[in-house]
């Protein structure tokens, strides 16, 4: 890791906490110098990904095109009908080609692999914390149905003391409406 991006990260962790949305790429940090900084593989990816573009293909036409050309023609003659110069190029082309392409496949399987091992760590965590927040639901339900059930209970405490003192007023009053007659 270098420099600046540890900087970043100490930045980030203080903007955002320890939930930065790297987090699950750390355990792959020691992973980074396979296909990040060897500056032989970066050009030599760089290189294969070109091999697959319209542009060198249109190139490699053209060239291949007017090497024939010019040597049917008969403007030159270093390499005539059967093209064996031109066929040795292609040769010696895929031979460099070939481990160019693999490396650029084995730099790309390797980030995809870091990739697939941290979004699995990142579901793992989403769904820990949808555990978590189940198990605090139902605790929290738990705590509500015990608050109605003793509200229920103060309810009909209430209503038998209101019963109660109801009949209590009315005994009191039928009392002092027989003594005051």
């Amino acid at each position: 890791m270098t420099a600046d991006s540890n900087q970043t990260t100490q930045a980030d962790k203080g903007n955002r906490g320890s939930r930065h949305f790297f987090r699950f790429h750390r355990p792959h940090v020691h992973l980074h110098s396979l296909f990040g900084d060897d500056w032989f593989a970066l050009k030599a990816e760089k290189f294969a990904r070109f091999f697959g573009t319209p542009v060198f293909l249109i190139i490699q036409t053209v060239i291949v095109g007017v090497w024939m050309l010019v040597n049917m023609i008969g403007l030159t003659q270093f390499d005539v009908y059967p093209f064996i110069l031109l066929n040795l190029a292609f040769s010696l082309q895929a031979a460099y080609a070939a481990p160019l392409i693999l490396l650029a496949q084995t730099r790309q399987a390797d980030r995809d692999k870091a990739h697939a091992e941290a979004d699995a760590l990142h579901r793992e965590d989403i769904a820990h914390a949808s555990e978590e927040r189940q198990a605090l639901m139902a605790k929290q339900t738990a705590m509500l149905v015990d608050l109605v059930n003793q509200n229920t209970q103060l309810t009909e405490t209430i209503k038998g003391l209101t019963e109660r003192v109801e009949a209590l007023t009315t005994e009191v009053h039928r009392r002092l409406v027989d003594s005051g007659a």
